[in-house]
């Protein structure tokens, strides 16, 4: 059998179900990381789509080929799967999603020891070339046993030990689960505070009926953002498909971008451990730095993909790591990323300050104007980027991801995407007016003026 390279993504494996991704990929799939690891114990968890259950189970046998036994957490949110793999000192593991995507597609995100995840640029590409010359499995050793284990409450301990939810002040919380796995949680997770919790599609379904699982994309925060208004809610929290992503609404039904959720974040650490590594990836506003500094932190610009964040924060000790696409990792969570710790400290900082949502931000939004993510698509990315060199050759010039510039009231951050023929554009200004106008003038230099 032939399985296709295009399903080995940078951060993932990913594709269609069953044209580009079935039961026999699986199976290649797990036996190759058993190998690869030289693995004698897997975890692997799943989240709701029809088809995620039978990957699982193929994973597991392909694994099992290898000699390496499986511990099966069943349906989980990724980050139980990463806590299940490093807690438990596995050598590795598979989360069974296609995270946000429609129903329709399905894939694995992997880990190895301490749920370092694989990526393009370590591992994934050693995986692609072992699982397509499987030509058959091996026969195994007969010890590889499967193990199914309830993680719930042990992991729901875990978060509580992080925040106590006890001392929640009892704010009206609008929570959309989209349908996703996070409607399994997060009842256990926010049932024993004074929380009146309003909740949107929990019953778990993963054919999403109601809207796509990503709430990144307005459409799908469009309902939240009006219950939030209907139902005069303190404020919103929204989940992704696979819940390793929270959005936040505040009170006036406004949408939150990731910058400044990483900027809340880190004053609410930096509040109980003064002068630690904060690390922030490139395409945020200054918001996230100077807010960093402002609690005594120290801030590094980091790489997008959460790899590169996770090796980072173990390799120099960071406490925190933010993405403006809502992932957010944690030191005191195996450095994995986590959907429920960032609206465990957002609620805990409300009720430690006493203050609304939008107060908190309201610093953040008369200071930090920021665009957004804005694609382009080229027909020559290098062509696009050296035109972005010249043409603002009189900034500060970076070249950690695409190019970044830095000028005195203004400053971007143009990056290829990795699987399209796209530019991706951030810029952050001192004012509305300012922001516009140079998010036009990069925008016409991307696009060939």
């Amino acid at each position: 059998m032939r399985i296709p390279d295009g399903i080995f993504k940078a951060y993932d494996v990913r594709g269609l179900y069953p044209e580009e991704l079935d039961e026999a990929v699986a199976e290649r799939i797990g036996c190759a990381l058993a190998q690869q690891l030289g693995a004698r114990r897997l975890g692997a968890g799943m989240d709701p789509r029809p088809s995620s259950r039978g990957l699982l189970e193929a994973f597991a046998a392909g694994a099992a080929a290898a000699g390496a036994a499986t511990i099966d957490f069943g349906l989980v949110p990724t980050e139980m799967l990463y806590f299940g793999v490093a807690a438990r000192a596995l050598d590795g593991g598979a989360m069974i999603t296609a995270s946000h995507n429609p129903p329709q597609y399905n894939g694995m995100k992997l880990v190895g020891e301490g749920a370092l995840p694989l990526s393009g640029d370590a591992g994934i590409p050693e995986l692609r070339e072992r699982s397509q010359a499987l030509e058959e499995l091996p026969a195994g050793d007969g010890g590889a046993a499967r193990e199914r284990v309830d993680l719930y409450p042990s992991y729901v301990a875990h978060l509580h030990g992080l925040v106590d939810v006890a001392a929640f002040r009892p704010y009206k919380v609008v929570m959309d689960a989209a349908n996703g796995v996070a409607g399994k949680l997060a009842p256990l997770v926010f049932g024993g505070s004074a929380l009146d919790c309003v909740e949107m599609y929990f019953e778990v379904d993963g054919t999403f009926p109601n809207h796509a699982p990503n709430p990144l994309l307005e459409e799908n925060s469009r309902e939240i953002r009006a219950r939030v208004l209907a139902e005069k809610a303190d404020l919103g929290i929204a989940w992704d498909g696979d819940a390793d992503r929270c959005f936040f609404i505040d009170e006036a039904g406004e949408f939150v971008p990731g910058d400044f959720v990483t900027a809340l974040l880190a004053e609410a650490l930096l509040l109980k451990n003064p002068g630690a590594r904060i690390l922030y990836d490139l395409r945020a506003s200054r918001a996230v730095p100077d807010v960093i500094r402002a609690n005594g932190g120290v801030p590094l610009v980091n790489r997008v993909g959460h790899a590169f964040f996770k090796q980072r924060m173990r390799r120099e000790g960071g406490l925190f790591g933010g993405e403006v696409s809502g992932h957010y990792y944690f030191a005191a969570n195996h450095n994995a990323d986590s959907g429920f710790i960032p609206a465990l400290l957002v609620l805990d900082l409300l009720s430690r300050k006493q203050a609304t949502l939008a107060e908190l931000l309201e610093p953040l939004r008369s200071r930090y104007y920021i665009s957004g993510e804005i694609n382009s698509t080229v027909d020559d990315v290098p062509a696009a980027l050296t035109r972005l060199e010249r043409r603002f050759s009189d900034g500060e010039q970076g070249h950690l991801d695409g190019i970044s510039v830095d000028y005195e009231h203004w400053h971007f951050n143009v990056r290829p995407s990795n699987t399209e023929p796209l530019l991706r554009l951030n810029l952050g200004a001192d004012s509305q007016a300012l922001m516009e106008e140079k998010r036009d003038l990069v925008l016409a230099v991307i696009r060939g003026g």
